[in-house]
């Protein structure tokens, strides 16, 4: 056989697994309905803890959960699938205000390391930085 059909049959073949993983769905990124999605979802990983403020971002693909302690959780969508995470301030390797309704943050975890959060509303933002902003005045956050 030669070179040229060789190749133009192997760019074929990965034409169609792409397309046909693409058609099937395998390039569908998941959203959150709504907060009672995020807070089931949620719930499946971690059965004991009880949300008591829920943020969704303005693309529904990130909630932030208020689940007290210290403590926030969130749930993001990777995909078709969704990532569940509970994190501290202490988790917080990098934390950031981008405009008044973003919120930017690299996790010291090396499975996911964070990302920017746009919101519908600046309420929302703010809170969600609070939440991951230490307390400690003597605290210093690198901007990202």
């Amino acid at each position: 056989m030669s070179l040229p059909v060789l190749v133009a049959i192997v760019a074929l073949g990965i034409a169609l697994s792409v397309a046909a993983v693409h058609f099937t769905g395998g390039s569908k990124t998941a959203t959150l309905a709504g907060t009672d999605q995020a807070l089931s979802r949620f719930a499946e990983d971690f059965p004991d803890e009880v949300a008591t403020v829920v943020r969704l971002t303005a693309d529904a693909r990130t909630a932030f959960l208020d689940i007290g302690r210290g403590r926030i959780g969130i749930v993001h969508s990777i995909g078709d699938c969704f990532l569940t995470r509970i994190v501290t301030p202490q988790d917080v390797a990098v934390l950031n205000a981008g405009d008044v309704n973003t919120v930017s943050f690299r996790l010291a975890d090396f499975t996911w390391k964070g990302g920017r959060f746009r919101f519908a509303s600046a309420a929302d933002a703010q809170g969600v930085l609070e939440a991951l902003e230490l307390q400690h005045p003597n605290s210093a956050r690198e901007a990202a």
